[in-house]
């Protein structure tokens, strides 16, 4: 894009230019727990990628997670062998067709469903909008790397959406919803419906809807939260395989089974099949909240399923958000069962039979493990990584010769708006962020930094503004909406400052370098709790960014 200037006065020196952006990854779960040559670690995506789902096209794999408010919508990814993974972006890309510009975090678009038509051809990826009156959404394309047609709003109400296709040809649609109207028995009661679906005109066939699952797997026991239901068909028969117990400490994947797509549906006599919930909450290595689940037959022949969990940090608190797991599946028997699914889970798993290489990290591929990300902001395209919030980052950013561009909103961190911050994800517990900026502010209205959030109620601030005629670095402390200055200096910008936060579990440190390399330290060691999703409530995880503001309030003291 193109800079106007006509912002502020027309005055370009106001934007900050970012530049050198490192990320590094640095869990002890990974120096412990060294990779085999046939073995991959799992998440297979780390920080903020929940509720996967996944389907395949000879062997082709497309998955798709929730974001949320973040932008574009529904990040996909593509493999070959379920190993190494490609990131394409996302599938809702036009804000003219996708805008979350007035929701909060945890809004946005979240469980989508991703299936394979083999009848015609076509990829449909569905999902639940809340933001400008949308509801449930269809998107299709015949190739998933050129792009997807726009929204098809659908008729009904509820979420988790999932499309199936028979054999015969024939489309159902299944999602999550309330019991119907006075069924209500607890808190937490909901059903499973099913509607067929007309494949030319893209809707639900009126009238065809029929509630599947009441409850969960025993409604005596008072299940709560079925939901994220996918429909298979095996050897004849129809599975049907959902979340219950909502997505945290209970959270587990049941799967029930008809020979019918529209029931009854017998829940399997050894549900769950897959959970974490039985285990001591102290044990090494936690991986909790598993569930959200969908399966895929993989390269060798053997399924395989997705789903999401969490690794809490020393606190035991979630700061990295829920991520997307994998796990071999063993379907030899009537009902597939998670292989060491439940156990507590291990960090790695086994290739595929026949897949000799993990090129995760290199060649294009998407990380995982420990690993460092390094932007210099040199290619003309920037990397599917950096998300926008509430908007594209195309509308504040602008890659030049000396780095990255952002132009600042006249809108603060703390708004619920686009804001002018290049994003990315926390992926580790431990971890480092920093950037070089070449930015003097003109007031005390204006900053650029680093800021770490978790919503626009909860996040940290660290940035560089003025006070009268001198130059600040300060740190902001957001809790709850309400603002503080953990701390601020006056420093003398003689050249680009570089900005640092580092994590080691919950401490977060900021640190700032005048020369570039000697880090000075502010505000000690400051707790991160508040980008947990034990203390900021909501969906996501914590996310770092590149922030410029014209509205700020992080004044020095």
């Amino acid at each position: 894009m193109t800079v106007k200037n006509s912002f502020r006065n027309g005055s370009i020196k106001e934007m900050p230019i970012f530049s050198n952006v490192i990320y590094q990854g640095d869990d002890l779960i990974y120096k412990n727990n060294p990779l085999k040559p046939d073995e991959f670690y799992t998440p297979i995506l780390q920080g903020c990628y929940p509720d996967p789902a996944l389907t395949r096209k000879g062997d082709d794999y497309y998955m798709v997670c929730s974001s949320f408010a973040m932008f574009p919508g529904v990040p996909i990814f593509h493999s070959k062998d379920l190993v190494n993974w490609t990131d394409l972006g996302g599938v809702l890309n036009k804000v003219s067709e996708f805008n979350p510009h007035d929701t909060g975090i945890s809004q946005g678009v979240y469980a989508p469903s991703i299936t394979y038509n083999p009848h015609n051809d076509t990829f449909y990826m569905i999902v639940t909008a809340f933001t400008g009156g949308m509801g449930n959404i269809i998107v299709k394309t015949k190739d998933p790397m050129k792009g997807w047609g726009s929204p098809i709003k659908l008729g009904f109400d509820g979420i988790d959406p999932c499309i199936f296709f028979d054999d015969n040809g024939k489309g159902y649609i299944v999602h999550n919803d309330a019991p119907d109207k006075g069924k209500a028995l607890y808190e937490g009661h909901r059903v499973i419906k099913v509607w067929e679906y007309d494949l030319v005109n893209d809707k639900v066939i009126p009238g065809s809807d029929k509630i599947i699952v009441d409850g969960g797997v025993d409604l005596s026991k008072k299940p709560i939260w079925i939901e994220a239901p996918h429909l298979y068909k095996k050897d004849g028969r129809y599975y049907l395989m959902c979340a219950e117990g909502g997505t945290g400490d209970n959270h587990s994947e049941v799967i029930f089974i008809s020979d019918n797509p529209k029931g009854p549906f017998k829940p399997a006599s050894n549900n769950p099949i897959l959970t974490q919930r039985y285990f001591p909450q102290n044990r090494t290595d936690k991986v909790d909240w598993a569930g959200h689940a969908d399966l895929v037959l993989g390269p060798d022949n053997k399924y395989y399923g997705v789903f999401l969990g969490i690794r809490p940090n020393d606190k035991n608190r979630v700061n990295t958000g829920r991520e997307t797991f994998m796990l071999p599946v063993d379907w030899s028997g009537i009902f597939p069962v998670f292989e060491n699914g439940l156990v507590p889970l291990e960090p790695k798993i086994k290739m595929p039979k026949g897949v000799t290489e993990n090129k995760t990290g290199k060649d294009g591929f998407f990380p995982n493990g420990n690993f460092t990300f390094t932007e210099n902001f040199t290619s003309e395209k920037l990397d599917y990584r950096w998300i926008g919030l509430r908007g594209p980052r195309e509308s504040f950013s602008t890659v030049t010769k000396k780095g990255l561009q952002i132009k600042p909103f006249e809108v603060n961190i703390k708004e619920v708006k686009p804001t002018s911050t290049l994003f990315y994800r926390q992926q580790h517990n431990t971890f480092s962020f920093a950037s070089t900026i070449d930015y003097k502010p003109a007031s005390e209205k204006d900053l650029a930094g680093i800021v770490c959030l978790q919503s626009e109620r909860f996040n940290y601030v660290f940035g560089i503004t003025k006070k009268g005629k001198d130059t600040y670095v300060v740190l902001q402390r957001t809790d709850k909406g309400q603002s503080k200055i953990v701390a601020s200096t006056k420093i003398e910008i003689k050249k680009n400052i570089r900005l640092q936060v580092k994590a080691t579990g919950d401490s977060y440190q900021f640190s700032y370098a005048l020369n570039g390399v000697n880090f000075e330290n502010l505000g000690g060691s400051v707790s991160g709790d508040i980008l947990s999703t034990n203390v900021a409530g909501g969906f996501t995880g914590a996310l770092v960014g590149l922030y410029a503001t014209a509205a700020n309030d992080a004044h020095a003291e």
